[in-house]
């Protein structure tokens, strides 16, 4: 069996509740924005309390039908040295679960917040979903440190668990971390077996999970292919809405039972909560990407 690439998106993602058949083509989400927080709240004697007004809105996320097939032959079947169809099942199963990572990656990368790494010490970041610039450096620990910072002090998010924000990385941008003199000269002393084991670690409230499936992050972005593709983000980034469940069907038999197939078929779609906003408090992915 030839490997697959590694999926990683799909254990961030939360399915949305009370969302299923018979409930239309899409489902709306109800988001509730902050409100003001006054300079002062003292009170007069004899004056109204203030009053403030709660900012609602939506984001909808719709469903389209999904799925692949393979088909076969009862000769095929006959013919075969080993079980066929049990291969086929498998290959099917492998290619939803890539297709699915694809999906739900493209939601977390089209929110309105961009960083590109313009120099070993520089970080733009851009806050209308589009890279104005091309990225000249990979990924390293001042990247990394500007990236937390802008999350936390600017946008407010909340960690996706603990203390702790999460990134999605390409082998490249883990390649880009990992040799930063920084990172190894911390690393010496607080975690010797880091290097040895290939792992980032936690660094800077972020932990770190690593992906080679370059169709749901580039590994060759910006000037001279120089950037490995990450997303970073904090609590509930993206939802999927689910009519039908993925699953694998088989055909209805042709030709007398000589023309035979298995699908992969489901009908779903993937959002993320604030794609179409970089305000402080709703934005909750950082895209670290280029031009």
């Amino acid at each position: 069996m030839a490997a697959i690439k590694e999926a990683k998106f799909m254990q961030f993602v939360q399915p949305e509740a009370g969302y299923g058949k018979n409930n239309g083509e899409s489902v709306t989400i109800t988001r509730v924005g902050n409100v003001t927080v006054p300079t002062s709240s003292a009170l007069v004697e004899g004056v109204r309390i203030s009053e403030d007004n709660v900012s609602l809105s939506t984001q909808a996320i719709t469903v389209s039908e999904n799925g692949r097939a393979i088909p076969y032959t009862s000769l095929a079947l006959d013919l075969a040295s080993f079980d066929l169809k049990n291969a086929i099942q498998r290959k099917l199963r492998d290619q939803l679960k890539l297709s699915l990572d694809i999906a739900a990656a493209t939601a977390f990368k089209a929110g309105q917040v961009l960083a590109i790494p313009e120099a070993l010490s520089t970080t733009t970041f851009d806050t209308d979903g589009t890279a104005s610039t091309a990225a000249a450096s990979n990924l390293n620990m001042y990247h990394v440190e500007s990236i937390r910072d802008y999350m936390f002090s600017t946008l407010n998010i909340d960690p996706y668990m603990g203390d702790d924000y999460m990134c999605v990385l390409i082998t490249k941008a883990k390649r880009g971390l990992l040799r930063d003199p920084q990172w190894q000269d911390w690393k010496k002393y607080t975690d010797p077996g880091a290097k040895f084991n290939g792992e980032i670690g936690r660094v800077e409230n972020i932990r770190f999970v690593e992906t080679n499936h370059t169709s749901a992050l580039s590994d060759s972005a910006g000037t001279g292919s120089v950037l490995g593709e990450a997303v970073f983000f904090g609590a509930d980034p993206v939802r999927m809405a689910v009519a039908q469940d993925p699953e694998l069907r088989a055909k209805e038999s042709e030709d007398y039972g000589r023309s035979k197939g298995v699908a992969w078929y489901g009908v779903y779609g993937f959002g993320q909560i604030w794609s179409d906003s970089a305000t402080a408090g709703e934005a909750r992915v950082v895209y670290l990407t280029s031009s």
